[in-house]
């Protein structure tokens, strides 16, 4: 399904970024990366051209409009065409809210998650209209329900859902789908150990370990894929997780008990 289309993918030097681009790759797929780390970033590029895969990296950051731009247009000038755009750089946090010290956290987190995802889609939508293409966010469970220790990161998935849902209905009719991504607790990722603490800097070697119920990362590429092929709206990762909605519109107070009780393990 991938074979001789172009799949744009941010944040592609680590976790689920450089999983995606080794599936795609390996799957026939031209690929166009983005990530801030240059050397992670040709490694895993260098990866993707070992399995046959024509790439494109670019070394940036999604908060600089300037540096989505030039993906795009190198994406274009190198394939001619954007079949899928991957909204995956991300950053989490893990700190109680009256536990902050430093409020950029907050900045952070949403310049990266949410004006990041939009920079991405405001260069590449034309791409996408004249391909008939799928736009792709990873976003998470916590984008449609609140999680302690979470605000910063829960808000900015929620602008992220209400953005992708609001765009999906202006988009009706352009040939373009929107796919959201949303996903409970992944393993494997690192995205832990690069969570922002109370003083707005990554945890590192403090982070929790995941419970035995966390997403292998292999499964969630392979679920990411599929429901790239079928274009589909929406992906629960795992699928019970659609009961999330449902819980919080009849039975919120017991939601959030369960919240609370998978976080404090």
């Amino acid at each position: 399904m991938f074979a001789g289309k172009t799949v744009v993918i941010t944040g592609a030097s680590s976790g689920l970024g450089a999983a995606l681009a080794d599936g795609v790759a390996k799957a026939g797929g031209c690929l166009a990366l983005l990530a801030r780390n240059a050397e992670r970033l040709g490694a895993v590029a260098e990866s993707c051209r070992a399995a046959g895969a024509r790439v494109v990296e670019v070394q940036g950051d999604v908060v600089d409009s300037g540096a989505c731009e030039d993906l795009i247009s190198s994406a274009l000038a190198e394939f001619s065409s954007i079949d899928y755009l991957v909204l995956n750089a991300g950053v989490s946090m893990w700190t109680s809210f009256e536990e902050i010290e430093n409020l950029s956290l907050f900045s952070k987190i949403m310049d990266t998650n949410y004006q990041g995802s939009v920079n991405c889609v405001y260069h590449g939508l034309a791409a996408l209209k004249e391909s008939g293409g799928l736009l792709v966010a990873i976003s998470s469970i916590q984008g449609l329900t609140g999680v302690p220790s979470h605000t910063g990161y829960c808000a900015s998935k929620h602008a992220l859902q209400g953005f992708c849902d609001s765009l999906r209905i202006e988009l009706e009719g352009t040939g373009v789908d929107v796919l959201t991504v949303l996903p409970s607790w992944v393993s494997g990722t690192g995205l832990r150990g690069r969570a922002l603490g109370a003083e707005g800097e990554p945890i590192g070697g403090e982070a929790k370990g995941h419970s035995s119920s966390a997403v292998p990362l292999d499964r969630l590429v392979a679920k990411v894929l599929r429901a790239m092929r079928k274009r589909r709206r929406r992906l629960y990762v795992p699928g019970y997780m659609r009961i999330i909605p449902l819980l919080k519109a009849l039975c919120p107070c017991l939601l959030d008990w369960i919240i609370r009780k998978k976080v404090s393990r």
